[in-house]
């Protein structure tokens, strides 16, 4: 199907991703694009990325070489369109981080994106923020495959590292090994990325040079920050051992308590989040009645109630109506207006 290029959204060393519209179609897709004389590594990424299908890795959409008029022709990559930008783009738009609930929440996406790529055989080697993109139901999706390898076919030499050096694993940064193992230490290192809007190794960011020898050779770990919660750091520290063989596998941390919570609703162009009743209607309001009702022993029908009887007992839990005596003490000031129609709003707890 043919298409047509759009604006810039992203540029590499070898390679611009731009967005792009079919032909009589109003979709949006991206189209990663290189001059087809540099194309091998796309090649290769497009074969990797045409072989997958998981809702937490980017969606393949085609590829193709264009006949430019210039003369220099090009290769390209269709792929699904993340219109929410990616992971690093919102925790350094957020001001220092991400609230705890969405970097759960991305976090969980991208292990179960890189479960299905290990159970695969493909290694990913450059997870990181920026390689993570919000996509339009606000889930996180793992894009750019082309540091990806096949971990039963690629030898592990010096010559094939990949990635970028703030987020390699010890063994990636000493040309030893590159594999599943370095996606984990990857990871964590994206989760603090998340957490704090920075990057790891922040001291020596600007010395790629440096960051892998210390990185290599020092025997430290990014250093885990000390407001996070204990679960989000033990999340961490499982990830960030330096002995590749202790890292817990994908499967493994998706158990882990830091990810137990149930994604929080959230606005995928804000990425505000949500844990608040909407109405008297909504699921998580009468989850606190229930749970204040199971403090004071109070008698609960089994099984589903009804609209009815929920609205019923508004005003009778604990069969006792509502009182509305205004000489009573024990009334607290929750709003305060003053108009020329309202003045003053109390309500009695």
């Amino acid at each position: 199907m043919e298409w047509t290029k759009g604006r810039t959204i992203g540029r590499g060393s070898c390679a611009t991703v731009s967005a792009a519209t079919y032909h009589n179609s109003c979709d949006i897709i991206a189209v990663k694009s290189a001059e087809l004389s540099r194309s091998e590594l796309l090649e290769r990424e497009a074969k990797i990325l045409s072989s997958l299908s998981s809702p937490y890795v980017v969606g393949y959409r085609g590829c193709g070489i264009t006949n430019n008029p210039d003369g220099v022709d090009t290769y390209s990559i269709l792929m699904e369109y993340a219109p929410y930008g990616t992971v690093a783009d919102k925790a350094a738009k957020n001001g220092g981080g991400l609230e705890e609930n969405l970097v759960v929440k991305y976090t969980r996406h991208i292990l179960c994106g890189l479960e299905y790529l290990h159970s695969k055989g493909i290694a990913h080697c450059d997870i990181k923020g920026s390689n993570v993109l919000i996509g339009e139901n606000g889930d996180a999706k793992i894009a750019d495959f082309g540091c990806a390898k096949r971990v039963d076919t690629e030898s592990d030499s010096a010559e094939t590292v990949r990635g970028t050096p703030a987020f390699m694993a010890p063994e990636v940064a000493r040309g030893e090994k590159q594999g599943m193992e370095s996606d984990i230490w990857a990871v964590g290192c994206t989760v603090i990325e998340m957490a704090t809007g920075s990057l790891p190794w922040t001291i020596d960011s600007g010395d790629p040079v440096s960051v892998l020898y210390r990185i290599g050779y020092s025997g430290e770990s990014p250093e885990i920050p000390c407001c996070l919660t204990e679960p989000t750091k033990d999340f961490l520290q499982k990830c960030l051992k330096r002995h590749p063989e202790e890292r817990w596998t994908a499967n493994q941390l998706l158990n882990h308590p830091f990810l137990a919570k149930p994604d929080a609703k959230s606005d995928p162009v804000s990425g505000s989040m949500s844990n608040s009743p909407t109405s008297v209607m909504d699921e998580l309001f009468w989850g606190s009645v229930e749970e204040a009702e199971e403090e004071e022993n109070l008698d609960r029908p089994n099984g589903w109630v009804s609209h009815e009887e929920r609205i019923g007992r508004l005003w009778s839990v604990g069969n006792a109506g509502p009182t509305w005596d205004l000489e009573g003490g024990d009334w607290v000031t929750v709003r305060k207006r003053c108009d020329r129609t309202l003045i003053g709003g109390s309500i009695r707890i």
